[in-house]
């Protein structure tokens, strides 16, 4: 999926919704346990209620991988689902990968070669050479670590070298030339709030990916005012706040209620942006 597609679909649902399907065996509604593949069970009817209001969906792959073989299969349905339910979604696999050149290779190869996905998440600590093969996929996507909002990120991603430039400003500036904003996103977290006005002077027009509003305590006002540009450049993304609305049988419905809360605040923004 291109850049202009994902504009696209931002204007025509009037959202900028990332759902993050990270469902956990311990926490999903229990009459799910009594079936056949409870994960994609829950995944489903999450996608069935809620596809309308998003433009994205972030499989997180450690809760399938948890689960082994069974949960790989569960991960694998659930993108090729989400293609056939609705095929303008942005798919994204949150897999964190970061690794030497060859290896990254084998990891672009097992996402986008065998699977529907369009982005997948990765450290770029371990510099260019383990980034490049995820951007030598025409249409495909690498979304870059950058300012996450996790309460560790302090222990490294702010540190400053001698001339006070902070860390996640150093690989926001490296890895820029390395794609463009056509090609390559960065992870910025929604706990971060004014920083994000750092970020948007060193990556003006690349897309962000923002986690952490909701449960995580991140606002949805901040990250608008102070990282939307003038083609929106945000997928928020929201997770337990929509996945755990409810334990009971009706969770897809309160599921989609929570999605709704967040487009109809995203529908103001994106109003005001471009009216």
């Amino acid at each position: 999926m291109n850049r202009q597609e994902i504009i696209s679909q931002i204007k025509t649902k009037a959202s900028f919704l990332c759902i993050g399907l990270d469902p956990d065996i311990q926490k999903i509604p229990s009459h799910l346990l009594k079936g056949e593949e409870p994960l994609f069970a829950f995944n489903k009817a999450i996608i069935d209620a809620t596809h309308d209001l998003c433009v994205a969906y972030k499989p997180n792959l450690a809760f399938y991988e948890s689960c082994g073989l069974e949960g790989w299969k569960a991960f694998e349905k659930t993108v090729r689902y989400i293609r056939e339910k609705d095929p303008t979604q942005f798919i994204i696999a949150d897999a964190k990968r970061g690794d030497i050149g060859n290896t990254a290779e084998m990891y672009a190869r097992s996402f986008y070669e065998s699977l529907p996905i369009d982005a997948v998440t990765l450290a770029p600590y371990m510099g260019k050479d383990s980034v490049q093969p995820f951007l030598s996929y025409p249409g495909k996507w690498a979304i870059l670590l950058a300012l996450t909002s996790n309460r560790g990120s302090a222990d490294f991603q702010m540190l400053e070298d001698a001339q006070g430039e902070r860390l996640f400003e150093k690989v926001l500036r490296r890895s820029s030339d390395w794609g463009d904003e056509f090609s390559m996103m960065y992870v910025v977290g929604a706990t971060q709030g004014s920083l994000l006005q750092d970020v948007r002077k060193l990556v003006p027009r690349h897309f962000l990916l923002v986690p952490g509003v909701g449960t995580q305590g991140g606002s949805l006002k901040e990250v608008a005012r102070y990282a939307m540009n003038d083609d929106c450049g945000l997928l928020v993304n929201a997770s337990r706040q929509i996945l755990y609305a409810s334990k009971e049988e009706e969770f897809a419905q309160a599921a989609r209620q929570e999605a709704m809360k967040l487009q109809q605040e995203m529908q103001t923004y994106l109003k005001a942006l471009w009216g």
